[in-house]
């Protein structure tokens, strides 16, 4: 996780972003507020209103206000090793988060800081090599019972391939299988998971997406998500 390769697209994430995704006829707030509602959708059906959350990889914000909006009341933490990202992140969203940067390897807080860590679409970025090490200081920073959203781009389905395929910032990005990442996390202490794939119709079919819920077990969709809680143990 080079700082200087983050820094180096940050400026332009937005529009890269954008362009790359351009066949699913969405815009990149539509794809960040999707997961937000999904966390949001959860811990409401388990009763939990997390206090602090952990945007992990939080770049340039782009998840920042659906987090604010879902959780008006929960102390967030945008943690990245971008200090260009997190300079545009504040100055998008001043006072809304706490903007934290980090050396790629170790979370800077102690541990059960954290009710809820947030991770969307960071993981492929990372050399496998270091996902061990990552989840295991995520795993440490939440607290007993606390929750944990990867979310990920599902290389099974070909318009994410070509998505990334034609984005600048993701030119050394290698995919993860669900199952694969699923086991990286038991690993690291959270084997109380589940795989959830997301995002099964282009804007065009969008009148379809209300079967999605229907299709949650099929490893088709566009992206894919990991919810673990940590045991309270």
């Amino acid at each position: 996780m080079l700082e200087a390769e983050f820094d180096q697209f940050a400026s332009e994430y937005h529009r890269q972003h954008a362009n790359s995704i351009r066949l699913s006829g969405e815009t990149p707030d539509f794809f960040a507020k999707y997961k937000i509602d999904d966390v949001a959708a959860v811990l409401a059906s388990a009763g939990v209103k997390p206090r602090r959350i952990l945007d992990f990889g939080g770049g340039v914000g782009n998840s920042l206000s659906y987090l604010r909006a879902a959780f008006p009341e929960s102390e967030i933490v945008l943690l990245d090793p971008s200090s260009q990202s997190l300079d545009i992140a504040e100055k998008r969203f001043p006072g809304q988060a706490h903007f934290q940067h980090f050396d790629g390897r170790t979370i800077p807080y102690d541990n059960g800081q954290f009710d809820l860590v947030f991770v969307a679409c960071v993981f492929h970025h990372i050399p496998g090599g270091l996902h061990a090490g990552l989840l295991r200081e995520i795993s440490r920073v939440l607290t007993r019972g606390g929750h944990f959203f990867l979310f990920e781009h599902n290389p099974w389905n070909p318009l994410t391939l070509h998505a990334v395929r034609n984005c600048p910032f993701d030119e050394n990005a290698v995919l993860i299988k669900a199952k694969n990442i699923r086991a990286e996390i038991a690993d690291a202490g959270l084997s109380r998971s589940r795989i959830v794939y997301r995002i099964f119709f282009p804007r065009l079919l969008a009148r379809l997406r209300s079967l999605e819920r229907h299709l949650a077990k099929i490893p088709i969709g566009a992206q894919y998500y990991v919810h673990a809680v940590k045991s309270s143990i």
